[in-house]
């Protein structure tokens, strides 16, 4: 029934576009008919490309790693890393037992010693000042500024570079 109904709208949809816009034809007659699967569009898809003897695409490993490349790799790492502490920290704080007072009581008896919190710190305080320092950089992107490659490498070792010290100052904070 679905399938029928898609059919009709479709073939209204073009017949009202072809009484209005005369190169609606073209954009009928290219549409996907909605009578096929999905698995049947990328079969023709890929046997299409098989009798051109058009290339695949390459994959990641086959490129050159740049800074824009490890920069934009290391974003969107840190955006998922933040995002899945943030919720495992608020869920864990809606369902253990006991209050922040105690928590934070178990850690100091546990005296790990303050090299491994001061990495502990800087762990903690090197994605939250890149990915904060790089939605800046995004930001400024957005507004269409520093788009040439030579800003994009000056800016992604100003990020990196700023990313270091803000982490570390916070990192050694007392």
């Amino acid at each position: 029934m679905a399938l029928l109904l898609r059919s009709f709208v479709r073939r209204g949809v073009c017949l009202s576009r072809i009484q209005s816009v005369s190169i609606s034809p073209l954009i009928c007659r290219h549409a996907a008919p909605m009578g096929t699967t999905a698995k049947e569009e990328m079969n023709k898809f890929w046997a299409k490309n098989t009798r051109l003897n058009r290339p695949m695409s390459p994959h990641l490993t086959i490129y050159r790693w740049s800074v824009p490349m490890v920069m934009s790799v290391t974003f969107r790492g840190t955006g998922v890393a933040l995002s899945v502490a943030i919720s495992a920290f608020a869920a864990a704080a809606l369902v253990l037992p006991g209050s922040y007072p105690y928590y934070l009581d178990l850690i100091h008896s546990l005296w790990v010693g303050p090299a491994l919190i001061g990495l502990a710190k800087l762990g903690i305080a090197f994605p939250v000042s890149f990915h904060t320092l790089n939605g800046v950089r995004h930001l400024w992107w957005d507004i269409g500024k520093g788009f040439r490659i030579p800003e994009v490498y000056r800016t992604g070792y100003t990020v990196i570079g700023l990313s270091l010290l803000t982490s570390a100052a916070v990192a050694f904070l007392l």
